[in-house]
Protein backbone atom coordinates (compact mmCIF):
# COMPACT_ATOMS: atom_id res chain seq x y z
CA UNK A 1 0.00 0.00 0.00
CA UNK A 2 1.24 3.47 -0.92
CA UNK A 3 -0.17 6.85 -0.01
CA UNK A 4 0.53 9.83 -2.24
CA UNK A 5 -0.21 13.42 -1.27
CA UNK A 6 0.24 16.27 -3.74
CA UNK A 7 0.71 19.90 -2.81
CA UNK A 8 1.84 23.15 -4.34
CA UNK A 9 -0.98 23.89 -6.74
CA UNK A 10 -2.61 27.28 -7.01
CA UNK A 11 -3.46 30.24 -9.18
CA UNK A 12 -0.69 31.83 -11.21
CA UNK A 13 -0.49 34.25 -14.11
CA UNK A 14 0.66 33.15 -17.52
CA UNK A 15 4.44 33.09 -17.65
CA UNK A 16 4.70 32.32 -13.97
CA UNK A 17 6.04 29.29 -12.14
CA UNK A 18 4.91 26.72 -9.62
CA UNK A 19 6.50 23.72 -7.98
CA UNK A 20 4.34 20.73 -7.20
CA UNK A 21 5.34 18.16 -4.61
CA UNK A 22 4.15 14.62 -4.09
CA UNK A 23 4.98 12.97 -0.77
CA UNK A 24 4.89 9.18 -0.71
CA UNK A 25 4.60 6.78 2.19
CA UNK A 26 4.11 3.07 2.69
CA UNK A 27 6.73 1.46 0.46
CA UNK A 28 10.42 1.93 -0.27
CA UNK A 29 10.17 5.09 -2.33
CA UNK A 30 13.53 4.70 -4.01
CA UNK A 31 12.53 1.42 -5.65
CA UNK A 32 9.85 2.57 -8.10
CA UNK A 33 9.20 5.08 -10.85
CA UNK A 34 6.90 8.05 -10.43
CA UNK A 35 4.80 9.98 -12.88
CA UNK A 36 2.82 13.20 -13.14
CA UNK A 37 -0.41 13.36 -15.10
CA UNK A 38 -3.02 16.07 -15.49
CA UNK A 39 -6.67 16.35 -16.35
CA UNK A 40 -8.38 19.47 -17.59
CA UNK A 41 -12.17 19.92 -17.44
CA UNK A 42 -13.87 17.92 -20.16
CA UNK A 43 -10.64 16.26 -21.24
CA UNK A 44 -9.00 12.91 -20.63
CA UNK A 45 -6.13 12.49 -18.23
CA UNK A 46 -2.82 13.04 -19.99
CA UNK A 47 0.80 12.29 -19.28
CA UNK A 48 3.03 15.15 -18.16
CA UNK A 49 6.33 13.71 -16.93
CA UNK A 50 7.91 10.64 -15.35
CA UNK A 51 11.10 9.73 -13.57
CA UNK A 52 12.68 6.35 -13.01
CA UNK A 53 13.51 4.91 -9.58
CA UNK A 54 16.93 6.49 -9.30
CA UNK A 55 16.14 9.80 -10.92
CA UNK A 56 18.63 9.07 -13.64
CA UNK A 57 16.04 9.02 -16.43
CA UNK A 58 13.24 11.47 -17.06
CA UNK A 59 10.48 11.60 -19.64
CA UNK A 60 8.23 14.46 -20.76
CA UNK A 61 5.21 15.12 -22.87
CA UNK A 62 6.04 17.26 -25.88
CA UNK A 63 3.69 19.95 -24.62
CA UNK A 64 5.78 20.58 -21.49
CA UNK A 65 9.29 19.74 -22.67
CA UNK A 66 11.67 22.58 -21.93
CA UNK A 67 9.27 24.20 -19.47
CA UNK A 68 8.68 21.53 -16.80
CA UNK A 69 11.26 19.58 -14.81
CA UNK A 70 10.58 16.43 -12.82
CA UNK A 71 12.91 15.45 -10.00
CA UNK A 72 12.91 13.30 -6.91
CA UNK A 73 14.50 13.27 -3.49
CA UNK A 74 14.55 9.67 -2.32
CA UNK A 75 15.72 10.70 1.14
CA UNK A 76 12.53 12.75 1.52
CA UNK A 77 10.24 10.30 -0.29
CA UNK A 78 9.13 13.13 -2.52
CA UNK A 79 8.84 13.77 -6.23
CA UNK A 80 8.64 17.30 -7.62
CA UNK A 81 7.37 18.97 -10.75
CA UNK A 82 8.84 22.37 -11.42
CA UNK A 83 6.66 24.25 -13.90
CA UNK A 84 8.00 27.35 -15.62
CA UNK A 85 6.57 29.58 -18.34
CA UNK A 86 3.09 28.43 -17.50
CA UNK A 87 0.34 28.82 -20.08
CA UNK A 88 -3.44 28.93 -19.67
CA UNK A 89 -3.60 25.53 -21.38
CA UNK A 90 -1.62 24.07 -18.46
CA UNK A 91 -4.69 24.59 -16.27
CA UNK A 92 -5.72 21.21 -14.88
CA UNK A 93 -5.77 18.99 -11.85
CA UNK A 94 -2.32 17.47 -11.52
CA UNK A 95 -1.90 13.94 -10.17
CA UNK A 96 1.17 12.03 -9.14
CA UNK A 97 1.28 8.28 -9.63
CA UNK A 98 3.48 5.43 -8.42
CA UNK A 99 4.69 2.47 -10.46
CA UNK A 100 4.77 0.01 -7.55
CA UNK A 101 4.65 -3.13 -9.69
CA UNK A 102 7.36 -1.89 -12.05
CA UNK A 103 5.04 -2.01 -15.05
CA UNK A 104 6.22 1.28 -16.48
CA UNK A 105 9.86 0.52 -15.66
CA UNK A 106 9.80 -2.85 -17.40
CA UNK A 107 7.70 -1.84 -20.41
CA UNK A 108 9.12 1.63 -20.90
CA UNK A 109 5.56 2.95 -21.18
CA UNK A 110 6.02 5.73 -18.66
CA UNK A 111 3.38 7.82 -20.37
CA UNK A 112 0.58 5.27 -20.01
CA UNK A 113 -1.61 5.80 -16.97
CA UNK A 114 -2.56 2.12 -16.78
CA UNK A 115 1.05 1.28 -15.92
CA UNK A 116 0.73 3.05 -12.56
CA UNK A 117 -0.76 1.47 -9.48
CA UNK A 118 -1.36 4.24 -6.97
CA UNK A 119 -2.57 7.79 -7.44
CA UNK A 120 -2.75 10.89 -5.33
CA UNK A 121 -5.86 12.96 -4.87
CA UNK A 122 -4.68 15.70 -7.19
CA UNK A 123 -3.85 19.38 -6.85
CA UNK A 124 -5.43 22.16 -8.90
CA UNK A 125 -3.27 24.39 -11.07
CA UNK A 126 -4.94 27.39 -12.66
CA UNK A 127 -3.09 29.66 -15.05
CA UNK A 128 -4.75 32.96 -15.86
CA UNK A 129 -4.13 34.83 -19.08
Amino acid sequence: QVQLVESGGGLVQAGGSLRLSCAASGRTFSSYAMGWFRQAPGKEREFVAAINWSGGSTYYADSVKGRFTISRDNAKNTVYLRMNSLKPEDTAVYYCAADINYSAESSGRYGTSDEYDYWGQGTQVTVSS
